[in-house]
């Protein structure tokens, strides 16, 4: 059982330190030190042992946090890596990128800072990765049956991952040159190195996981095709369709969304060469939109070189603490500081872009920005509020609508809810029989252990589908509706 005392012996919330600003923008390595082994198990016995863990509700995947947190506190780290894995295909990636929605449901947190659940798991992993215990676990039967997985982030992989390891023959499809989907391309080297990403995907390789990269599903095979060469098809393409800016002066350079924009800078921190790449170097950016992309944009320009930055939030500034209408054990909207955001640039909140403003040559040279506040019918303008900034660089990173209609989801012919997601049923299968979808492109935008929680489910329904019957778990169901954070 959990250290009775050990919320009470040790009242202190500790995490790793952050490399010094000064080092850190200077390279595209992780931002975070090592933590002492000693301390994280500290942290780790802080957690109480609930009778009711509310931390179990606050993680989609049903992580067996009280379970693990004391494994690790007693420094027993091959069970603890047992648990971790028996609900999550991938700790190593949500504990470097998850918000940690099970935290804000952690009991202690009632009255003190919650454990820190996440770097215990990442830790764990990372102990199990440092001394073998991470193996291929290949099945050890084939049922005949085969399975084309379209994407590769977080939700293809996991839904790829179960359904190799119930003996189902499974390729992946990629339209990038590597697997990994944002994993890859999407999150920047200084929140996860691509050596985290790789020794993942040697594993699954290991088990049987087929790879098929720099093949787009819809062009270079197509979506018929794809359903007359497989038993079933799981579609893990992401919400890829991203929220443009809709005002004067769109049209100019310099206006690029961010997802245009982090790829090929990742390919450059990789040691890679990329013609026509869009650089931060000497400019004064504007980036608009103040979530995780919008910080991974941040932290991209600084280390770039960028002359000034400026994030722009159409909403408030959150608070400091919970507001009444997020009571515990919710995930609160807070006001909180991302590596990226301590290394420079300007947070400005509760402001609208009227106008994009060019010079003579037809590039961006700033934005006339309005102040806004909530009223009856939406956003109103302040009056008296308009002012201009420079831009020479303005990067959209206002999130996804959807998956893109166009190409496979139309050859496919599966229906569309009203959000234009592609709609399912409770076993994640799409209108089509045999098609089944999991992730951004069936929930909308949301978190990266949505993703992996979702895959996992979907795979139980491919897993019955082809079998009649199926013991995979199901975290998850496709009516749960996603958390915004």
């Amino acid at each position: 059982m959990a250290d009775p005392r050990g919320f009470l012996t040790t009242q202190q919330r500790e995490l790793p330190g952050r490399r010094p600003v000064p080092v850190r923008i200077k390279d595209w390595r992780e931002v975070y030190e090592e933590q002492e082994l000693g301390q994280l198990q500290r942290q780790a016995g802080r957690c109480m042992d609930c009778g009711i863990p509310f931390c179990h509700s606050g993680c989609p995947l049903g992580n067996l946090i009280p379970e693990w947190n004391d494994l690790a506190r007693r420094g027993d780290w091959p069970d603890a890596i047992e648990r971790l894995h028996a609900t999550n295909n991938f700790p190593e990636f949500t504990g470097r990128l998850c918000p940690a929605p099970c935290e804000s449901a952690c009991v202690l947190g009632i009255s003190q800072p919650a454990v820190t659940i996440k770097q215990v798991e990442l830790t764990t992993i990372e102990q199990a990765f440092e001394h073998g215990g991470v193996d291929p676990l290949p099945p050890a039967r084939l049922t005949n049956k085969t399975v084309a997985v379209v994407g590769s982030g977080p939700a293809g992989l996991a839904a790829a991952q179960q359904l190799t390891r119930a003996g189902h023959t499974v390729a992946v499809y990629e339209r990038a040159d590597k697997p990994g989907g944002l994993l890859r391309y999407g999150i920047p080297e200084f929140k996860m190195e691509k050596s985290v990403l790789d020794r993942r995907l040697a594993q699954m390789t290991a088990e049987g996981t087929r790879f098929r990269c720099n093949r787009t599903v819809g062009e270079d095979i197509t979506g018929a095709q794809l359903r007359e060469r497989y038993d079933a098809v799981v579609l893990a393409v992401g919400a890829t369709v991203p929220r443009d800016l809709p005002v004067p002066g769109r049209e100019l350079s310099g206006i690029v969304q961010a997802m245009d924009y982090l790829p090929d800078a990742n390919r450059v921190a990789l040691g890679e060469s990329v013609q026509d790449q869009v650089v931060a170097t000497d400019k004064d950016v504007v980036i608009i939109g103040g979530g995780d992309t919008g910080a991974d944009c941040l932290g991209t320009a600084i280390r770039q070189g960028a002359r000034s930055i400026t994030q722009l939030e159409i909403m408030p500034r959150p608070g400091e603490e919970r507001a009444d209408g997020q009571p515990w054990p919710t995930y609160p909207m807070l006001f909180r500081v991302a590596s990226a955001h301590e290394e420079g640039g300007d947070r400005v909140y509760a402001t609208s872009t009227k106008e994009v403003l060019g010079d003579e040559d037809g590039a961006v040279r700033a934005l006339r920005l309005v102040e806004v506040r909530r009223g009856e019918n939406g956003f109103e303008e302040v009056e008296g509020s308009e002012r201009e900034i420079p831009a020479q660089l303005v990067l959209l990173a206002m999130g996804f609508l959807g998956p893109a209609p166009q190409g496979l989801v139309e050859q496919l012919g599966v229906e569309t809810d009203e959000r234009s997601n592609i709609a399912r049923d409770g076993s994640y299968m799409t209108s089509v029989p045999g098609v089944f979808v999991a992730g951004d492109a069936g929930r909308g935008q949301s978190l990266i252990v949505w993703a992996i929680a979702e895959g996992r489910s979907a795979a139980r329904g491919v897993d019955a589908f082809l079998t009649g019957a199926s013991t995979l778990p199901s975290p998850v169901r496709p009516t749960d509706r996603p958390l915004t954070v």
